[in-house]
């Protein structure tokens, strides 16, 4: 990508109503923008980021099995009604009428939906468990939106449900689902603890949530200083021991990036979902229920990773990975920079070019540092003495010459090495 072609206009100033630093930098480097309290736009740098947290949540996803489906955002009242959603769940749904005078609301979730799809069809012992999962739109009426991405009105959400025949099988498959949990955070980059939880207005019989400390989080969890054991503390309230091993507890700030819940026959039952036994008897379906916001992921991961001057992204999340920028006005060093930028693509790296020629050193390398891109390749006059480029990672202090002849074969082992 030529960066004098990329839709994006860096700001000089942060957004006068940040309230976090994650929200300052993606407003700052032009990844979103806001169009109203909690409603923002993902502009190509965001967009690109989003696809690719997408991109592992797929795999990770497919990896334990689930399959992939799309369900609607206007989901009809008589769903909600049948387990008193309609008006129960918290925050309140967004309704609206459509021209026939007919109800809707717009998903804040989709557990209706999808036990609706589940009863409709016959299903036995022998076509369970099976589980499904979808990347879509959301909408919760928040009162207050805050951080940016962290809390919004709208967002794209991973949501996975899981259907069982057995109470041992749906929680063997939660214990797998929080298994790809872990890898996903780990290949985000985020380190995350996975807190015991309450089950809110989802319900179920098991939640846990899984936690980035952050100053910047809004929820405190409780964490043992010996076992390890973790829990919110909206659920243990008032508790000064670990319950597991009696030591000590230690309170964080922590932001959310994931949620699983053990449903148990709660929607099943209010929906009348049966499957059919090996004996012919009809028993409640078993559900399980597991999400991760995206946008609210993209935004911890930035909160986690970054310097004074700007986003240090993961590999697997970086917009390109490389940032290709030549230093001076010497005809050899833009010819030099065009090639390698002609022969890298070739290659299939993903590459941001900075082919503005109005832009001083000082600037260019201003909004390298505040995009973040995972890896830095610059071309000068002194680079080229020495027949090389400088090669640096974001996140370090000092880069390294490559030759220009040795350079495919060096970023090549790089970028499959590197993790972040």
């Amino acid at each position: 990508m030529l960066q004098s072609q990329l839709f994006q206009k860096t700001k000089k100033e942060f957004p006068k109503d940040s309230d976090a630093i994650s929200f300052s930098l993606l407003v700052k480097g032009d990844f979103i923008e806001k169009i109203a309290s909690g409603v923002y736009a993902f502009l190509p740098l965001g967009w690109m980021v989003h696809k690719k947290i997408e991109k592992i949540v797929r795999e990770e996803m497919f990896s334990i099995g689930a399959q992939e489906i799309y369900l609607p955002s206007l989901i009809p009242k008589n769903l909600w009604e049948e387990t008193k959603r309609w008006t129960e769940i918290d925050p309140p749904l967004f309704k609206v009428k459509d021209r026939h005078g007919s109800d809707f609301a717009l998903a804040s979730t989709h557990e209706e939906v999808v036990t609706e799809l589940v009863r409709k069809r016959t299903i036995s012992y022998k076509d369970l468990p099976f589980s499904v999962f979808q990347i879509q739109n959301k909408f919760r009426n928040e009162m207050r939106p805050t951080g940016g991405l962290l809390r919004t009105r709208e967002f794209i959400m991973k949501d996975l449900y899981s259907f069982h025949s057995s109470k041992t099988d749906a929680l063997n498959f939660y214990e797998k689902v929080k298994k790809a949990y872990f890898r996903v955070f780990r290949r985000c980059g985020l380190n995350v603890i996975c807190v015991e939880a309450d089950s809110g207005t989802i319900g179920g019989e098991l939640s846990h949530e899984f936690m980035v400390i952050s100053e910047r989080g809004e929820d405190e969890i409780l964490v043992c200083e010996s076992c390890k054991w973790a829990g919110n503390i909206e659920k243990f309230k008032n508790i000064k021991k670990c319950p597991e091993c009696k030591k000590k507890l230690n309170i964080f700030s922590s932001i959310e990036v994931g949620h699983t819940f053990y449903l148990g026959e709660k929607y099943s039952q209010a929906m009348k979902c049966f499957f059919t036994t090996k004996d012919g008897k009809r028993e409640l379906v078993k559900m399980g229920c597991y999400g991760i916001g995206l946008g609210r992921l993209l935004s911890t991961v930035v909160e986690i990773n970054h310097d004074k001057n700007g986003i240090l992204w993961p590999k697997e999340l970086s917009p390109f990975e490389i940032h290709l920028i030549p230093i001076g006005k010497e005809r050899k060093v833009r010819e030099v920079a065009d090639t390698l930028y002609k022969d890298l693509q070739k290659e299939g790296f993903e590459i941001l070019y900075d082919d503005r020629k109005q832009k001083s050193p000082g600037e260019s390398f201003a909004e390298a540092d505040l995009i973040g891109v995972f890896y830095r390749i610059i071309v000068s006059e002194k680079t080229l003495k020495k027949r090389s480029v400088e090669v640096k990672k974001r996140s370090e202090r000092k880069g390294r010459l490559v030759k220009i002849k040795m350079l495919r074969n060096f970023l090549k082992k790089k970028l499959k090495k590197d993790v972040k």
